[in-house]
């Protein structure tokens, strides 16, 4: 990856789950922990569980009831926030994003959190990774309703927090999403090549890609003139 032109870019706007965080948490609760839970809770076995909720969750896929805690907690008749708290020991900040954050912010850009992530599931991750006090800013998609697939989101995030999308650099593992910041004119796009840790590389289509978030921390020191 070629280095970025850090003297063009004002705002970092950073995506949450797969991007500052690992994915493994969520893969977990979602292929493990859920079917788990409703085998339990509806007297079947776990294979049975996941091939009635594996189907159930793709039809969700890119709509803001995928990430909706509340939702999945009414269809699936079970505590969702509650169950994703038996495993919150698996939510990991991944390396070097806290030295990315903050030397980011030392050269004086601003640092926005953009997430499709559910209140609930939010407060829960924030509150384990102390993340909060890193960011300029915290903004939900569930605040709009509208998740950062459509292209309404940007728009009205926009209103919400201006930024210049020429001078704009927005990391995301989604490659939905990132395409919808592109159509919204978002110039700098870096995509996440393993959002899950424990899991394979993605492919990252047209979009630029980090393996991590060291070479970017270098960057910053390096344009600030940090040795």
């Amino acid at each position: 990856m070629h280095p970025l032109p850090w003297h063009e870019i004002d705002t970092l706007l950073l995506d949450l789950d797969g991007t500052l965080l690992d994915l493994h948490f969520d893969n977990h609760f979602w292929r493990e922990h859920v079917p788990l839970r409703y085998a339990e809770r509806h007297g079947m076995d776990v294979a049975e569980a996941k091939d009635r909720l594996v189907p159930l969750f793709r039809s969700k896929e890119g709509t803001m009831q995928w990430y909706c805690v509340d939702y999945w907690s009414e269809v699936l008749d079970l505590d969702i926030a509650e169950l994703k708290a038996e495993v919150d020991h698996l939510i990991a900040v991944h390396p070097h994003v806290i030295e990315f954050l903050d030397a980011a912010r030392a050269a004086g850009k601003r640092v926005v959190l953009v997430t499709n992530a559910h209140q609930k599931a939010l407060d829960l991750k924030l509150r384990k990774t102390r993340l909060g006090g890193h960011l300029d800013r915290v903004i939900c998609a569930h605040a709009f309703g509208r998740p950062k697939e459509d292209e309404a989101f940007w728009h009205w995030l926009q209103a919400q927090e201006p930024f210049d999308p020429a001078r704009t650099l927005f990391i995301d593992d989604s490659l939905p999403v990132l395409r919808a910041a592109a159509d919204h004119g978002i110039r700098h796009l870096l995509a996440v090549r393993r959002p899950d840790t424990r899991g394979p590389e993605k492919d990252t289509g047209e979009f630029a890609a980090i393996d991590g978030f060291e070479p970017l921390v270098r960057q910053l020191q390096e344009n600030a003139g940090v040795s």
